[in-house]
């Protein structure tokens, strides 16, 4: 069964680590072109925080699902899974080898999985009511009634992430059922994929952490607070409103901290996600980790990542 299906790589792990660059190179060797997945990468105009790469950085590979939506638009993983089944449809009938770029967890193990989603397009009334519940009592006390609800599901979403527990708390208000009954339940439909993993990561997390205090440097760098300044400015952002990197800037804007307080504020904001999405990469035992402070060289990287998927046949 497994031969009959086609191959598909995943690149994922940690912000800073290395992602991009990795999946061009495959993507060059592979001939391949490369979806992200990434829930931020997605709007328009917020370029640098999110670190979408430069022209220059994608060496002419073709990059999908991404910088393709409007900052006031929300977006699902149930949304990103049939975007991207499109997009991989449309790359194989190509003759083109699909690669999935990314460090948003839910999005890789959603697809990767075939976890399927309510087709229901939810009940705006109660998600802006939990939208509010949140805005007056705080974070913690919508979370909260996800805990009661179902327990399971709030282990898996981080407290933070209030689109995933609007979501969750959405589904149990329109099935009747547990979020995380029904996921689990999703999970056993078989993937439509042979699909590969390689994740990236640091043994010492020292190196991954000054990786990231150097590149939110280069986004300062590179006009991080003008865009910032400008998204502020303009409409409400709803989801891509938590995006680190332009939150963090706010007090800053409204001049109630020192710019330095809050680059510091997004380096330590950056480090705490990147720790997330770690642990919910650890989960899947099925991802072939490299350990980017092992290699002196990115050559290195690559050829030993080579060698991981020559064992599936990719190569």
């Amino acid at each position: 069964m497994m031969q009959n299906k086609p191959k598909v790589l995943a690149v994922c792990g940690p912000t800073a680590s290395g992602k991009t660059w990795l999946g061009v190179e495959l993507a060059r060797l592979l001939d391949g072109e490369i979806i992200s997945a990434d829930s931020m990468q997605i709007y328009k105009g917020m370029d640098i925080a999110s670190a979408k790469p430069s022209e220059e950085e994608k060496k002419g590979i073709p990059h999908h699902l991404m910088d393709f939506l409007d900052r006031d638009v929300t977006f699902s993983a149930a949304d990103y899974v049939v975007l991207a089944h499109e997009k991989i449809r449309d790359i194989l009938s190509r003759g083109k080898f699909p690669i999935i770029v990314g460090g948003t967890g839910l999005y890789i193990d959603s697809l990767l999985n075939n976890i399927t989603f309510s087709e229901s397009k939810g009940d705006e009334e109660y998600r802006r009511s939990l939208y509010d519940y949140a805005e007056k009592n705080g974070k913690e006390a919508l979370y909260k009634r996800l805990v009661d609800a179902d327990p399971e599901a709030a282990e898996q979403i981080h407290i933070n992430n209030l689109v995933r527990v609007v979501r969750a708390l959405e589904v149990i208000h329109e099935t009747g059922r547990k979020f995380s009954e029904l996921k689990e339940e999703s999970r056993r439909v078989e993937s439509p994929y042979d699909s590969v993993i390689i994740g990236l990561n640091a043994v010492d997390r020292g190196v991954l952490y000054d990786r990231i205090n150097r590149r939110v440097d280069e986004m300062v760098e590179n006009g991080l607070v003008e865009e910032a300044r400008q998204l502020w400015q303009s409409s409400p952002m709803k989801t891509a409103a938590n995006a680190i990197g332009y939150k963090e800037l706010i007090p800053y804007f409204e001049n109630k901290a020192s710019l330095v307080e809050c680059i510091d504020k997004i380096k330590q904001e950056t480090r705490r996600y990147a720790k997330r999405q770690l642990t919910w990469f650890r989960r899947n035992d099925s991802i072939e980790w490299l350990m980017i402070d092992d290699f002196s060289e990115k050559c290195e990287i690559l050829e030993k990542c080579k060698k991981s998927i020559a064992k599936y046949g990719i190569i």
